[in-house]
């Protein structure tokens, strides 16, 4: 809530001099604000969006006491642009960080893969220093990816210290040969500073990021956990993984730490409190079922994330929203809640605060995505994609620079969320609307092109049919 200001009245007004003396009412403090992120937690792997088999009961404690979005979708299919998106509220094509941070090379493939940014530039304001405008003390609690390489040191341009963070415990991924630690992913240790930092600061506004490292590879938890999931029903099905289960479990359980002790402190009222995921699981890990794909793609399961929002007294318990959102929402519903100025901000997202207060609907826009980028972890194809309604189209780059497959797909995600029916070449007017739109946005916001590699340009020119 923005602070109480008097209105002012004019000096020679005689009715302004009979009344009686305003009695100013103390500013209602704005809200402390949590973010949990989960890294590379698929849609199906919460009890909230469904899921019987994971065991997520304090996750599904918070969605029950607040509303979940049961269409949330990351801002890439790949963690650094998703965070950049959230610090910023801005389209990770448009900071041209489009890739996880260093990124793949694409060394030997046909498209060249522009020079993305390496860490979040400086300029840029994050939602920790808008906050920290507005008398929050801010803290980071788990993995970043937003610096040049993982050598963390406090203050280091683009390290968190340097982007508004007052108070940072950084960790990352263990290494494979710490893989076998009890609590490899340090989820307790994010917890316990986590918890640390709200006790300290029980009685001023507080920003607390926590970033969790689960369920990203390498995939490891203590064996009597993971001999848990591994005899149970189902265990065997494509989209229960008893490793991930296990470490899910884990976290879950440290969440509900988070929640218990907001209840003890009797901050629960006074605290907006968001779950997401960065991207979806990786596909040949987890089926993302019910939809294709996983992370690194533009299909729905690298980009469709379990989401819920939490406030006490202000978000109505247990209201459920299929509205398409992306994460760049996340970062003007909260600033809109602590009363932060973002007009210098481009409109890339759009508070939710009013609909999650009241149920109003949002205003109908597209959504868009932008990965110019081979990946590691296999034959992911470069795409770029726009959701605009309940038709989502995929344009390939190689099909439409090189003509390698087709340059454009085309789904109708009311009747097919799973992109199983491609109907681009039934539907030709509105494949080449949606592209123009796409286009678009990309000229708009100076997005980077892949370019033809010399190799390719020159079988192209040898073969012009091609």
């Amino acid at each position: 809530m923005l602070p109480f200001r008097r209105a002012s009245l004019a000096a020679t007004s005689s009715v302004a001099l009979t009344l009686p003396a305003a009695t100013a009412q103390p500013a209602e403090p704005p809200p402390n604000i949590v973010i949990i992120l989960a890294d590379d937690m698929g849609w199906n792997q919460t009890g909230f969006n469904g899921s019987t088999w994971y065991e997520t009961p304090n996750l599904d404690r918070l969605a029950r006491s607040g509303a979940v979005y049961t269409q949330a979708y990351a801002a890439a299919p790949i963690c650094s642009p998703t965070r950049a998106a959230l610090m910023t509220g801005k389209w990770p094509a448009r900071l041209h960080l489009t890739n996880f941070i260093p990124g793949s090379s694409g060394k030997g493939r046909p498209l060249v893969t522009p020079e993305m940014q390496q860490g979040l530039p400086l300029p840029e304001v994050t939602i920790a220093e808008r906050l920290r405008d507005r008398g929050y003390i801010t803290g980071l609690f788990g993995k970043w990816h937003l610096a040049p390489d993982y050598n963390y040191k406090p203050g280091r341009p683009m390290d968190p210290e340097s982007q508004g963070f007052d108070v940072v415990f950084h960790t990352r991924k263990p290494s494979a040969k710490n893989a076998d630690k009890p609590d490899a992913h340090n989820v307790a240790a994010i917890t316990d500073h986590a918890l640390e930092f709200m006790r300290g600061n029980k009685d001023r506004p507080f920003f607390c990021y926590i970033a969790h490292n689960v369920v990203h590879t390498p995939l490891t938890e203590q064996p009597a956990l993971v001999a848990k999931y591994a005899n149970k029903p189902g265990a065997v099905r494509p989209e229960n993984h008893p490793v991930m289960a296990a470490m899910i479990e884990r976290m879950d359980a440290h969440i509900g730490r988070i929640l218990d002790e907001l209840d003890k402190l009797d901050l629960t009222r006074r605290t907006l409190i968001v779950f997401a995921s960065d991207n979806g699981n990786v596909m040949s890990l987890q089926s993302q079922t019910p939809f294709r794909g996983g992370k690194a793609t533009v299909w729905q399961g690298g980009l469709r994330v379990p989401a819920c929002v939490s406030w006490a007294g202000v978000i109505p318990a247990g209201a459920r929203f299929d509205t398409p959102v992306i994460t760049q929402d996340l970062f003007f519903t909260l600033t809109e809640a602590a009363g932060c100025d973002t007009s210098d901000v481009p409109a890339d997202g759009m508070s939710l605060l009013a609909q999650l207060r009241s149920g109003m609907p949002l205003a109908a826009r597209p959504l868009f995505w932008h990965f110019p980028h081979y990946h590691s972890l296999g034959e992911y194809h470069p795409a770029s994609a726009i959701r605009d309604g309940n038709h989502m189209l995929i344009e390939w780059h190689e099909g439409a620079l090189l003509g390698i497959g087709p340059a454009a797909s085309l789904f109708d995600l009311s009747a097919d969320e799973g992109q199983e029916r491609d109907i681009a070449a039934e539907n030709q007017a509105l494949v080449l609307k949606l592209r123009a739109k796409l286009a678009q946005w990309q000229r708009d916001i100076d997005a980077q092109e892949m370019t033809v590699s010399p190799k390719a340009a020159a079988v192209l020119s040898s073969n012009p049919k091609k």
